[in-house]
């Protein structure tokens, strides 16, 4: 999303909030409320177009760079985004002086945070792990007590967070003390549920997530440049640089993005193959009829003199288009929603980490929005909806201890017998 320079409101009477740097919080400007600040009238557009412009090649290339190592980095890459994302929404309603009086409070976020996502991760990842030991019997056995063990070990660790945090209660802190609690639990939802969705996205094969996180980072760009140049009519007073131009302008070239970049990206199989344990080998798959081409004629009534009368497209191009309507149209929303929110709070970022782009979470709000969509339409309409070997031999890894995996392997071989025998 374009980055929103503006929000609105005076300080507020109580106590001054830590947000991170007094430079982030900006006044209120009636003109810029209304949209009458568009970026094609800033006399500095033009610095800090290229301060963002050398960001996002650093950014680009170091995403590709970590596309190209594979699954487990791109995870990783995922886990420094949320910590940074936390770090950045703990901070913001932080009061310097009330933490002073509760050493070690702040501690206790991380305690949730990292309890949450051991949790997540546990429950995603469980059956990558299960595959990547299942050939030494030592580390398969003590992997298959802990994901026995995962939900319980993880609701203890919550239960001893929550008895610190009743521990920790002082007389006359006890509003903030609370505030902070549910204020935390808000942001574990927020992280932890878009992040989980990526995830998942990612082991079904990498182009599940590249695809709808590119489209985001596309329709970005295109709507920051398009109302750069063009831009004249106000789009919405929350984001007041955004403009229609901007908006319509990109939605057109996120469309056409999206249809030629899942026909380049269905071409390479460490994109398209699933990944089904936790190793970083190179893959080697079937891709399955979504990623191969089929054949298509142009319809009788157009011109004869077009060179191109049959072409070829993938399945997948169609989905993708799907994908590109709503990183278009509908995610764009988490952006203007992360405008209202920093309007609320009398600030200009979530953080400064990105020059020209603000925190993490700045540049995380419509990706949020997409990777849910973008796993609800995976697992809706790609997924095939009807049981499979894969599927049934992945339950029962998980579920079932060796010693009944050995007892199944048993009775399947004496009713093959049976059958065999009465057939002949």
């Amino acid at each position: 999303m374009q980055k929103d320079h503006n929000t609105g409101g005076p300080p507020g009477p109580t106590g001054r909030i830590r947000h991170r740097k007094r430079s982030s919080e900006v006044s209120f400007d009636a003109s810029k409320e209304n949209g009458g600040h568009l970026l094609v009238d800033d006399q500095n557009k033009y610095k800090s177009m290229w301060i963002r412009l050398y960001s996002s090649l650093w950014m680009i290339g170091g995403f590709a760079l970590i596309i190209y190592m594979g699954h487990l980095y791109i995870c990783a890459m995922i886990v420094i985004i949320q910590i940074f994302m936390a770090k950045e929404l703990f901070n913001l309603l932080r009061k310097a002086h009330e933490d002073r009086r509760l050493p070690g409070f702040r501690l206790l976020n991380w305690h949730f945070f990292f309890t949450v996502m051991l949790f997540v991760y546990g429950r995603i990842l469980s059956q990558r792990l299960v595959n990547t030991v299942t050939s030494d019997k030592f580390l398969y056995q003590l992997v298959s007590s802990f994901i026995k063990y995962h939900m319980v070990t993880c609701y203890f660790l919550y239960i001893a967070g929550f008895m610190w945090f009743i521990l920790t209660l002082k007389k006359k802190m006890y509003k903030y003390q609370f505030g902070q609690y549910a204020w935390t639990h808000m942001i574990l939802i927020v992280v932890f549920t878009q992040s989980s969705f990526t995830v998942a996205n990612i082991f079904e094969g990498i182009f599940w997530f590249l695809l709808p996180a590119s489209l985001i980072v596309i329709n970005d760009i295109a709507a920051y440049i398009v109302g750069f140049f063009f831009g004249r009519t106000p789009l919405i007073k929350l984001s007041p640089k955004k403009t229609w131009e901007g908006f319509i302008g990109a939605s057109i070239i996120t469309m056409i993005s999206a249809f030629m970049l899942a026909n380049f990206m269905g071409r390479f199989q460490w994109l398209t193959c699933p990944r089904k344990d936790l190793s970083a080998g190179w893959l080697h798959c079937d891709p399955g009829p979504l990623f191969k081409p089929e054949t298509m004629s142009l319809p009788g009534w157009v011109p004869p003199w077009l060179p191109w009368r049959d072409f070829s497209i993938f399945p997948v191009q169609w989905h993708a288009l799907w994908l590109g309507l709503f990183a278009s149209i509908i995610a764009p929303f988490g952006g203007f929603f992360a405008s209202g929110f920093k309007r609320a709070f009398k600030i200009k970022d979530f953080g400064d980490s990105i020059p020209g782009h603000g925190g993490i979470t700045d540049r995380m709000d419509c990706q949020m929005v997409m990777a849910v969509f973008a796993y609800i339409y995976h697992q809706s309409f790609v997924v095939p909806q009807s049981l499979s070997v894969e599927m049934i031999l992945e339950q029962i890894l998980t579920n079932l201890s060796f010693e009944e995996q050995q007892d199944l392997y048993v009775r399947l071989g004496q009713i093959f017998q049976e059958r065999l025998y009465g057939l002949s």
